[in-house]
């Protein structure tokens, strides 16, 4: 069987669940989740090798309509960016639920490449009957090349999604290594699991506009040293993040030390801190200094 190789995107309106997909796709956690919607800000590469193909997916962030500071703006250009040059496009809605921020990212799909409609939380349908029903009526929307509903959480008609996929990726030669999983550092990958633990512990309580930034990163053997300032737009933020007695900030830094260790399989030594930057989300100069593209 001939080797097959491309780049898929993965695109949505916010808390689809296309970050959980991409994790589940190549086994391997590296794009951050929460239940807070826009959890994704970066374009995430994740690569997935088998026997018969290489799988580049890269991960989007949701496109947002509703808050048009530059930090969106330059996350929307990163989501249309995306669609230009890939072999796939992995369209992600929720079972049941097709509304006007969903339409708003259908009219950005491209129609010179296969597009295919990913149904996700599966496992969130109660009657399966229903299903059918709700797959007609988005089957008219756009000339998908298939449509596949899935439960990304539970592996639930993932192997059917991956050949799909590969029916349209094209021939030739691996683009990474076969033990490559995505192509970004260990220091970004760092910072994105502070600020996922940030949204996780906290949720509601912080606003979107938190980042966070490695300060230093170091290497000695088999250690990662990683100094990580969580910054936020208001010097009122800084308690909520810290809790009574630094309970909240140093329970951050346990969780993200674990996963990262789990991910680098090295041990790592983390500080973490709370940094005010006001405004940094709307100032183009900040957004651009925290690393978005």
């Amino acid at each position: 069987m001939e080797f097959r190789t491309g780049y898929i995107a993965i695109v949505g309106r916010p808390n689809v669940g296309k970050s959980t997909l991409l994790n589940h796709l190549i086994g391997q956690k590296i794009s951050i989740t929460s239940r807070k919607a826009q959890t994704t800000r970066h374009r995430i590469v994740g690569i997935r090798t088998d026997e018969d193909a290489q799988y580049v997916f890269v991960d989007t962030p949701g496109f947002q309509m509703q808050h048009q500071n530059v930090l969106n703006r330059v996350m929307n250009r990163t989501v249309t960016q995306s669609l230009s040059d890939v072999d796939v496009v992995l369209f992600v809605i929720e079972s049941m639920r097709f509304g006007e921020r969903d339409e708003k990212v259908l009219a950005l799909l491209p129609r010179d490449c296969p597009v295919v409609l990913v149904i996700n939380k599966l496992d969130k349908v109660s009657d399966k009957t229903d299903l059918l029903p709700f797959i007609e009526k988005v089957s008219v929307l756009f000339p998908f090349a298939a449509i596949i509903p899935v439960s990304a959480k539970r592996d639930a008609q993932l192997p059917e999604l991956v050949q799909e996929i590969r029916r349209h990726l094209h021939e030739g030669a691996p683009i990474y290594g076969e033990e490559e999983i995505t192509n970004r550092s260990e220091r970004f990958l760092a910072a994105e699991i502070v600020r996922e633990k940030v949204f996780r512990l906290l949720g509601d309580e912080i606003p979107y506009s938190i980042s966070v930034e490695i300060e230093k990163f170091e290497t000695e053997g088999n250690l990662r040293r990683v100094f990580a300032a969580i910054i936020v737009d208001r010097d009122s933020q800084k308690p909520i993040l810290i809790g009574k007695k630094g309970e909240k900030l140093k329970e951050i830094g346990t969780q993200a030390r674990k996963d990262m260790e789990e991910l680098f399989n090295k041990k790592v030594y983390l500080e973490v801190w709370v940094k005010v930057k006001s405004g940094w989300a709307d100032d183009e100069r900040a957004v651009k200094s925290l690393g978005y593209e």
